[in-house]
C-alpha cells in the first residue's frame, strides 16, 4: 500500500482537495479530526492541556476553548511546542493505526496532516501532496473564515513553514488560486499519477 500525505498551509483549500480525493475512492484519515477527538471533555489529553495552560483554556462546560488556547500558542512558540508535545504522539499513533487496519488489497491511502513538514513526518510517507495558494490569498481566506484580525491571521501563517517551501519539497502540488474546475483538474492529474505508482511491497 502506498502511504500518501496531504498537507499545505492554513486556508489553502486542503480540505476541499481531501474531499475530492475521498470521492475518488482513496481512504483518508484526518489529523485535525483526530486532534479534536483527543481533546473532548474528560480525555487525558485535555487534562494534560489544562495542567499545562491552566483552567482558563476550558469553557464553563469543561470543553476546550480553542480560541483562547489559539491566542496563547500562536503568540508563544514555547507554548505551541508544549501543546504539540502533548497532542502529536497520540495523533501519530492514530494515523499509523489507520493504515494498519486497512485491507491488504488497498492500493493507496492518504493522511491529511497540516503540520507534516513542521513535525518532520514526511519520511513516513511514499508521496506528499501539497495544496498551495499565494500567501496573500491565504491571509485573506483565514481572516474571512476565522474572523481574525490581520495580525492574528499573520501569527497563524508564521507558525507554519512558508507555503512555497512546502511546495518545493512536495511530489505533487495542487494550486487553488483559480476556479474549482481548475483545482478539480489538478486533483485528477494527481490521482492518475498515484494510480501509476507501483505499490509498496
Amino acid at each position: 500500500m502506498l502511504r500518501i500525505a496531504l498537507t499545505g498551509g492554513i486556508a489553502t483549500g486542503k480540505s476541499y482537495v481531501a474531499r475530492r480525493l475521498a470521492e475518488a475512492g482513496i481512504p483518508i484519515v484526518d489529523a485535525d479530526r483526530i486532534a479534536r477527538d483527543l481533546v473532548v471533555a474528560g480525555t487525558p489529553t485535555l487534562a494534560a492541556i489544562r495542567d499545562r495552560f491552566g483552567p482558563g483554556v476550558l469553557r464553563d462546560d469543561g470543553a476546550l476553548d480553542r480560541q483562547r488556547l489559539g491566542e496563547i500558542v500562536f503568540r508563544d512558540p514555547v507554548a505551541r511546542y508544549d501543546l504539540e508535545a502533548i497532542t502529536h504522539p497520540a495523533i501519530r499513533a492514530a494515523i499509523d493505526a489507520f493504515f494498519e487496519q486497512l485491507p491488504s488489497e488497498t492500493r493507496c491511502a492518504l493522511a491529511d496532516i497540516p503540520l507534516l513538514y513542521e513535525t518532520g513526518r514526511e519520511s513516513a510517507f511514499d508521496r506528499v501532496i501539497v495544496v498551495a495558494c499565494t500567501p496573500m490569498l491565504q491571509l485573506q481566506r483565514v481572516m474571512a473564515r476565522d474572523r481574525l484580525t490581520r495580525e492574528q491571521a499573520q501569527q497563524r501563517l508564521m507558525a507554519q513553514l512558508p507555503i512555497e517551501e512546502k511546495a518545493r519539497r512536495a511530489d505533487y502540488v495542487v494550486r487553488t488560486g483559480g476556479t474549482f474546475e481548475e483545482t478539480d483538474a489538478q486533483v485528477e492529474e494527481v490521482r492518475r499519477a498515484l494510480a501509476g505508482v507501483p505499490r509498496r511491497v
